[in-house]
């Protein structure tokens, strides 16, 4: 990646997580309502059996108990993203609420008993993005190392905070843009940002 690009980048990274941090636990849970609302409509006209999500952290928005009362409504396959080998495309291991976890890398958990499932629809956590789908991520670049590894392409929607919108993520070779950016865009005037210490 180009020097410049990469230092702007993880300037970039370093102060959407900054501002991430102040938003009030109430208002990220409302992103999340939000944000649940519109992926209720998604999953009801793509008839999606198998949704690859994403376990929460660094305050990203948490749709785990969307994700759950969607699979016993819809009888959706659930399935969380697992790091195997590092550097390497990620693997999607079947998971319901309940089930044992276990640490993968970073601490993030993991299902305890691998079982891999090829997710035709896959939500992204975003740290920023563009209006053109390009995600910025943590900078390891594994989802666009699975979504190149794929034969069959899913739909891929970002999901993140309206505030890390940005012109560019100036994208290089190895982006690949998502299909679709969901935020709490919707939300009243009075948002997070009104209260953010």
């Amino acid at each position: 990646m180009d020097p410049t690009v990469a230092s702007w980048r993880r300037q970039q990274r370093a102060t959407l997580l900054a501002m991430r941090r102040t938003i009030p636990p109430d208002a990220r849970h409302r992103a999340a309502e939000i944000i649940a609302g519109k992926l209720d409509d998604i999953v009801a006209t793509r008839h999606s059996p198998a949704v690859g999500l994403y376990w929460p952290i660094r305050h990203e928005i948490n749709l785990l108990s969307w994700a759950n009362e969607m699979a016993r409504r819809e009888n959706l396959v659930l399935c969380l993203p697992v790091v195997v080998t590092p550097k390497a495309p990620l693997e999607y291991w079947r998971w319901t609420q309940g089930e044992s976890l276990a640490r993968g890398i970073w601490n993030i958990p993991i299902p305890a008993r691998r079982d891999v499932v090829f997710p035709d629809l896959m939500l992204a956590p975003l740290v920023g993005f563009d209006r053109t789908n390009y995600r910025l991520g943590y900078g390891g670049g594994y989802f666009d190392r699975t979504l190149a590894s794929l034969r069959q392409r899913p739909m891929v929607i970002g999901i993140g905070y309206e505030f890390s919108v940005l012109k560019t993520i100036f994208p290089q070779p190895h982006d690949i843009p998502m299909d679709a950016v969901l935020t709490e865009r919707d939300a009243p005037p009075s948002d997070w940002r009104n209260h953010a210490g």
